[in-house]
């Protein structure tokens, strides 16, 4: 089994010419994003993930989770890399240094946090959640409550959790039962949540939870839902821990993949009701929640990145080691790397990875351009942009991390379908991603509907010229010339696909059934433009007297996908105007009948 390394050249470069990091470096705010200090970062946290957190990967694949008399227990090495996580500060970089944060970039936390992800996706969900509860508390909670729960959820000291799902609400947080009843300067929380990813463990002294919950009188809706803060530990006024809240775990779940990742049942207010502090206004609980959810939603998408370097390290490596017959324009057996169609896989692999990570630091670092930049005008476009990306990011990713582990199990062979080799644990630890923090269905309607018809496509046609300008500077390389004609192509039928959606708004038939497609259709026309961008970047490098290898890989891999994977953007076209709502009308009709 291969042993995971951080791939911190690709990550570098990235940082440096698709998100901007230099620019970022010279601004006030992240005036200490320094090139040597972002490599400096880089380095160590590529030696934590692989020395520290990848040994516990099979680990927790293997030995699981345990519950008895309502403690969760967790492989011993989870705890052991935990500690050394929090003690070497990596969940503080992108923090307000008032509650004791590095006030670094978010998207230098990225590739870090991609790092972890890769290394353990069980283990990385811990810290994923806890800096995605940060960002709520942040931009939604009092001084009072900032002051006692960010300096430790920052530190690592305490965990966080985010508990929306209820047995009887799924993805519609409409029909969310949990109550809230005022009680002096708190709230007494009853009611249940699943699927609460680390509800509950011991690798942190507190966990604290964000609830969603209704106040007595609450109107029925979204509208009658408030944000809460009901930490495992009440929290004493000089910061030590008092009793145990009325916070309990009811069950875990035995699940598809990341086995070692306890996702809890939980159960509020069995006895006296658990103890709860109001976030935000009342009845504001859901936009509260948001916060947390968009930067998940981003984590999630990373996550589809992360666990598809490492099933392509995996796959990778088995192939230069794994002898099996003669390759063409080959007299002798030897690896079966040599083999043209393990090539097209490797490279299909290596091809949709890269280009989901550059997509994602790229998004990513359009929320820096907007908490960063002087100008308002500036800063709203950023913001827009990074939204609009923020669904593709999360559906895209997570959908070629199903094709990229799934290559990764085929290039084994039938040793891909045999647990020890290991490949078969990325292909089941991925199949959670489009499921999680908004199926990607959701994420498409988000997409379509608030995103794109919502602001009358402005979004995405800026960031459509965005990659015209692209097309435009590739168009005078030799080299790309072809590639740019290409995207630019891409780009036609996607300003096509944009505009029929904003003309057939009114038809909410049509946009929804559109959605999933049209998702699909700007993550892969985007995938090209990124890896173009970084294409350009490295023939400019290299024609400046530059021999490094990766460049020359960095510019071979945008060719490929512009060949191979770019062309699917035409399967993922809206639909064509004629016969269309018929074939819906009959579609609808015929899978209803199923249940007459």
């Amino acid at each position: 089994m291969a042993d995971y390394k951080a791939p911190v050249k690709d990550m570098q470069f990235v940082l440096d010419n698709i998100s901007r990091m230099p620019q970022l470096a010279t601004t006030e705010r992240f005036a200490d994003a320094t090139p040597d200090m972002v490599s400096a970062i880089l380095e160590e946290a590529g030696r934590v993930a692989a020395e520290v957190i990848a040994p516990t990967n099979e680990i927790g694949d293997q030995q699981g989770l345990t519950l008895e008399d309502g403690r969760v227990g967790i492989p011993q090495e989870f705890g052991q890399a935990y500690q050394q996580f929090a003690e070497g500060g990596w969940g503080s970089l992108q923090f307000d240094p008032e509650y004791g944060g590095q006030g670094l970039p978010y998207s230098l936390s990225i590739p870090v946090m991609e790092m972890w992800q890769a290394a353990n996706m069980a283990w990385g969900l811990c810290p994923l959640l806890s800096q995605g509860a940060v960002e709520a508390l942040y931009l939604n909670a009092n001084d009072e409550l900032k002051n006692r729960y960010l300096p430790q959820l920052i530190s690592g000291e305490w965990t966080g959790t985010m508990n929306l799902t209820e047995p009887n609400a799924g993805s519609d947080l409409s029909v969310v039962r949990s109550k809230a009843e005022p009680e002096g300067d708190h709230y007494r929380i009853t009611g249940q949540k699943i699927f609460i990813t680390w509800g509950d463990h011991e690798m942190a002294e507190n966990i604290i939870h964000l609830v969603l919950a209704r106040l007595p009188g609450a109107p029925e809706g979204v509208r009658g839902i408030s944000l809460f803060v009901v930490p495992k530990f009440l929290v004493n006024d000089d910061g030590s821990l008092g009793e145990r809240n009325d916070v309990q775990v009811a069950s875990i779940e035995h699940k598809l993949g990341i086995h070692a990742s306890p996702t809890c049942v939980m159960a509020f207010g069995e006895k006296e009701g658990a103890i709860g502090y109001l976030v935000g206004e009342e009845g504001k609980g859901l936009a509260c929640m948001f916060t947390m959810m968009n930067n998940a939603r981003l984590a999630v998408g990373l996550q589809g990145v992360a666990i598809s370097e490492r099933a392509y390290q995996q796959a990778l490596w088995y192939a230069g080691d794994r002898t099996q017959g003669k390759a063409v324009g080959h007299k002798e057996a030897g690896p079966i790397l040599r083999h043209p169609d393990v090539r097209r896989m490797l490279m299909t692999m290596k091809a949709l990875t890269e280009a989901g990570r550059a997509l994602t630091y790229d998004a990513c670092a359009s929320l820096d351009f907007a908490h960063s930049s002087e100008d308002a005008a500036q800063a709203k476009l950023e913001k827009a942009r990074a939204a609009y990306l923020t669904p593709i990011v999360k559906g895209w990713c997570t959908e070629f991390a199903q094709e990229v582990t799934s290559l990764g199990v085929q290039i084994h062979g039938g040793m891909g379908y045999i647990e020890e080799t290991g490949a078969a644990q990325h292909y089941r630890d991925a199949r959670i991603l489009p499921i999680y923090e908004g199926t990607n269905g959701i994420q498409a309607l988000d997409l379509v509907g608030r995103k794109t018809l919502v602001d009358q496509g402005q979004a995405g046609t800026a960031l459509m010229s965005e990659m015209r300008a692209t097309v435009e500077a590739a168009a005078g390389s030799a080299r790309f010339a072809s590639a740019a004609q290409a995207l630019a192509a891409a780009l036609d039928v996607a300003q096509a696909s944009t505009d029929k959606l904003l003309a057939t708004g009114d038809d909410p038939l049509f946009s929804a059934s559109s959605a999933y497609n049209y998702m699909m259709l700007m993550g892969t026309v985007c995938g090209a433009w990124e890896l173009l961008r970084a294409a350009l970047a490295a023939e400019q490098q290299q024609a400046g007297g530059d021999n490094d290898p990766y460049l020359e890989s960095k510019q071979l891999t945008a060719l490929f996908y512009v060949d191979q994977i770019l062309p699917r953007h035409l399967a993922y076209a809206p639909m064509a105007d004629a016969g269309s709502e018929a074939i819906l009308a009959a579609s609808d009709e015929h899978l209803e009948s199923a249940f007459s």
